[in-house]
């Protein structure tokens, strides 16, 4: 039952999410907060089993073997689910980050819940997961312009990741691909843009982070151009999620955060292990 319970809010890729706060708080200049990052990744967990309790009729189909189609866990234990860590989520956000931190918490929290109910299935489903992890980001910058760039580096890799998970069932096209690579390279070069004041050796850091960060997701996305069946796809978006923390990792690292951005970098071989023996999409 335990097991069932993981799996229904992915709690593998739980380890890419308070990077995100961590990475706007550097952005703007802020000292990094935890409790947002602790709100962040509740309200990730809420999203992912939201998404399952919205899924589960195409779930008997498609992927019998998620916690709901399986009998695993009730549907109504899973909204049940999801409203209570949306709850939790919220208030975490509330007692870190004070009024301003509850309210950009309630409009991640409604861009979650407008892309699980609604928007997940339509042409705007990728451009929507996508606004959701740039608000993550924006959480933890206490909504400061100084750290959009940042916001938006994140939301691009989010659109390619989104992207390829439409894929995961049938298998993705060469188009597929190209589009999670430009993703890719635009989040990358939204990266560099947010260090674009840093300090050298910080530009040096960040520099090196978003080398790691191509190193990781790069090569899987580049073999869907060949190998694009849907276990193929299934790695390249396990790939892609871990890669977020060496991103943010580049964030951190170019304000001078060395300590946070060694914690992202070392958090990946765990992701990659948890990744391995539980889905993380």
């Amino acid at each position: 039952m335990v097991r069932a319970w993981l799996e229904v809010v992915r709690a593998p890729a739980a380890v890419s999410v308070p990077g995100d706060t961590m990475a706007g708080a550097a952005a703007a200049g802020l000292r990094w907060r935890p409790g947002l990052g602790v709100a962040s990744t509740l309200l990730y967990w809420a999203g992912m089993a939201l998404n399952d309790w919205a899924d589960r009729a195409d779930d008997a189909v498609e992927r019998p073997e998620r916690p709901i189609p399986s009998g695993r866990i009730t549907p109504g234990q899973t909204l049940g689910l999801a409203l209570g860590l949306t709850g939790a989520g919220l208030a975490a956000a509330a007692v870190s980050g004070g009024r301003r931190g509850l309210a950009l918490a309630g409009l991640l929290a409604g861009a979650v819940y407008a892309y699980d109910l609604g928007l997940k299935r339509t042409p705007a489903g990728p451009a929507a997961m996508s606004l959701c992890r740039a608000l993550d980001v924006l959480l933890g910058a206490d909504g400061r312009p100084r750290a959009l760039p940042m916001a938006l580096a994140v939301g691009a890799h989010t659109y390619g990741i989104s992207v390829l998970g439409r894929a995961e069932v049938e298998g993705a096209t060469p188009a597929t691909a190209h589009a999670a690579l430009a993703a890719t390279a635009a989040a990358a070069v939204l990266s560099l843009a947010a260090c674009r004041d840093a300090t050298v050796p910080g530009r040096l850091a960040a520099a090196s982070a978003l080398a790691g960060y191509l190193a990781v997701a790069v090569p899987a996305q580049a073999g869907l151009r060949v190998h694009a069946g849907p276990e193929q796809v299934r790695t390249a978006v396990r790939s892609s999620i871990l890669a977020l923390l060496p991103l943010q990792a580049a964030a951190v690292a170019g304000r001078g955060r060395l300590g946070q951005a060694g914690a992202l970098l070392a958090a990946h071989p765990a992701g990659r292990w948890l990744s391995a023996r539980m889905a993380t999409s």
